[in-house]
C-alpha cells in the first residue's frame, strides 16, 4: 500500500473531482470480481473513483482500506460513499508533486 503525502492527497482529491464512478460495491461487498475490476481499472487510470451502494455491509473507511490493501494502492479521499484510490503505474500518467 503507497502512503501519499498531504500535498499529494490535495493534488488527487483535485483531479478526482470530476470523476465518474469506474467500480460499484454492493451487498457482494469485496468479491473477486470487484477486485479485477479495480486492478484493470487502475492499470488503466491510476486514479479511479469507486461508489458504495446501499447493499454494501462494509463501512466506508473499512471498505476504503481492504480495497487499498488488497490492489497496492493509496487512499485519496474517503467523501460520503465514495472512495478514491491512487496506484501510479508503469507508464505514470499522473505526475504527483
Amino acid at each position: 500500500m503507497q502512503q501519499l503525502t498531504g500535498k499529494q492527497v490535495r493534488f488527487l482529491r483535485g483531479l478526482g473531482h470530476h470523476l465518474q464512478p469506474v467500480v460499484m460495491i454492493g451487498k457482494e461487498a469485496v468479491s473477486d470480481a470487484v477486485l479485477a475490476s479495480l486492478e484493470e481499472a487502475l492499470a488503466a487510470h491510476e486514479l479511479i473513483k469507486i461508489k458504495l451502494q446501499e447493499g454494501c455491509p462494509l463501512d466506508r473507511r473499512q471498505a476504503a482500506t481492504i480495497l487499498a490493501e488488497k490492489t497496492g494502492s493509496a487512499v485519496a479521499q474517503v467523501l460520503g460513499k465514495t472512495i478514491l484510490l491512487f496506484r501510479q503505474g508503469e507508464s505514470r500518467k499522473i505526475n504527483l508533486p
